[in-house]
């Protein structure tokens, strides 16, 4: 019966995609020391010997090669260091979100302008702005005035953004997405 500990390990080991020690599959493993030298090929058992001549791991690191590339490490301190260095990757990503600004083809000009302002920080926080002017009923039929009303907040703004997808229709909708400029 395996142990609880056990189980997390096959987990985990499963995730990550490595053999480690017994879990390597090959006869004959080409093996790469702790110091990066590299020991030639050799049989599994004698590989794993050499690992455990050290006190370290025995790690399957490429093994579509042949004979798989195997290297004696402390498996602990590599999958450390692994996450350390996504979860630094992850901090120096931002996220981009895009933020919606919904109009009407009615939309009278000091609603627009205030409309304007809010888009005006949805880029000053490097966010994208979505703005959409939504047709209801027999207002479909007015394409243009809801055209219009796009082309004022372009005039507006021109300056200051970079259309990332022109007016287009989506439905009973017209829809742009502006990006600041960089």
């Amino acid at each position: 019966m395996s142990t609880n500990l056990e189980r997390r390990e096959d987990r985990t080991l499963k995730k990550e995609q490595e053999n480690v020690n017994e879990k390597i599959r090959a006869r004959q493993v080409r093996v790469i020391g702790a110091d990066g030298s590299q020991l030639g090929i050799m049989s599994l058992q004698d590989a794993l010997d050499a690992a455990r001549e050290e006190g370290l791991d025995l790690v399957e690191v490429a093994p579509n090669a042949d004979p798989p590339v195997c290297k004696i490490m402390d498996y602990g301190k590599f999958r450390y260091q692994q996450s350390k260095r996504s979860q630094e990757a992850k901090k120096k990503q931002t996220v981009i979100q895009v933020k919606e600004v919904k109009l009407r083809p009615k939309t009278d000009d000091h609603d627009i302008q205030t409309k304007l302002r809010h888009i005006r920080r949805f880029l000053a926080q490097k966010d994208k702005a979505k703005v959409t002017v939504i047709f209801r009923g027999r207002e479909i039929a007015f394409k243009d005035r809801g055209e219009m009303v796009l082309q004022k907040v372009l005039d507006e703004l021109k300056d200051e953004v970079v259309v990332e997808m022109p007016p287009k229709m989506e439905g009973r909708n017209l829809v742009m997405i502006l990006a600041p400029k960089s």
